[in-house]
């Protein structure tokens, strides 16, 4: 199955200390371009995270965010109160109300106001090399849903472009039916032609027989033709290979205008050259959508 270079996927990871969450998007690029940004204590982690993600895709722009967060019930910091302070402020309070015969006024609200009672810090830091597994597991979940939603997207694809190769197909029919027609009325135009400049004299048919063979020789699309339906049965191979076929279509699609472009520089007949118009209309539609696939 093909699949296309958009999509979008989101995990996340829970353990007991912190929590990540990683989203990837991916949009169309000629190659494989990947931007990764991971919170700073995690950054030497960037190599591995390319390496997953180089494993899973082959085209696309990719840009992955992870953000760490404190697990619920956690926070950044941790919460101390120094109680060996406490009571030092405590015993000095009352020592000194005793001095000064006043009534001792030492509450807890009090106590928790002095300064160094209560301190915070850090909470306790990550083990980077622990923290890859679960960052692993989170970015391959993410590209999981990302790549199932390029899939779904690549069934589309694959289903209008089957549609215009039937298309083209057509048009090529209609072009290989028109040629020898064309063929036949051009010999009647030269003809023609020869009668009105010669008027009663005698035409040449061997003279008109060379002009014929020389004017089929530029103008015979036998070989485009042949070429053309070749092409559009490896057109239709390839999708159902699937795949990264990306590149490989659209070298196709080259390949099939190439062969439409020479039919229609060498076509001297109105419907030959409608027809190859037409198919010049097809390769584009069809070009549009080759460039959304990996």
């Amino acid at each position: 199955m093909i699949r296309s270079m958009t999509g979008f996927g989101r995990a996340e990871s829970i353990g007991d200390m912190f929590a990540l969450t990683v989203e990837a998007r991916s949009v169309n690029h000629r190659n494989l371009d990947i931007a990764v940004r991971l919170p700073a204590v995690l950054a030497s982690l960037e190599m591995e995270a390319r390496r997953l993600i180089q494993s899973r895709l082959e085209r696309g722009r990719i840009d992955v965010t992870v953000q760490l967060a404190p697990a619920a019930g956690q926070s950044a910091q941790a919460v101390r109160v120094n109680t060996a302070l406490a009571r030092r402020y405590l015993a000095e309070a009352r020592a000194l109300a005793s001095e000064l015969g006043l009534n001792e006024d030492g509450t807890l609200a009090w106590l928790l106001e002095r300064p160094g009672v209560i301190q915070l810090e850090d909470a306790p830091s990550l083990d980077v090399a622990a923290a890859w597994p679960r960052l692993a597991q989170a970015l391959g979940d993410a590209l999981d849903a990302l790549v199932a939603r390029r899939t779904a997207e690549g069934a589309a694809l694959d289903s209008e472009l089957r549609g215009l190769v039937a298309e083209l197909a057509a048009q090529t029919s209609a072009m290989a039916g028109r040629a020898p027609l064309a063929a036949a009325r051009r010999g009647e135009r030269l003809r023609e032609r020869l009668r009105a400049l010669l008027g009663e004299i005698p035409l040449d048919e061997a003279r008109i027989i060379t002009e014929m063979a020389v004017w089929a020789q530029k103008t015979d699309v036998t070989e485009e033709l042949a070429r053309l339906r070749a092409h559009l049965d490896d057109f239709a191979l390839t999708l159902d290979k699937g795949g990264p076929v990306g590149r490989q279509l659209d070298f196709l699609i080259q390949e099939l205008n190439r062969e439409v472009n020479t039919v229609a520089a060498k076509a001297d007949d109105l419907e030959l050259s409608q027809a190859a118009l037409g198919a010049k209309g097809v390769l584009e539609k069809m070009r549009e959508q080759v460039q959304n696939l990996e």
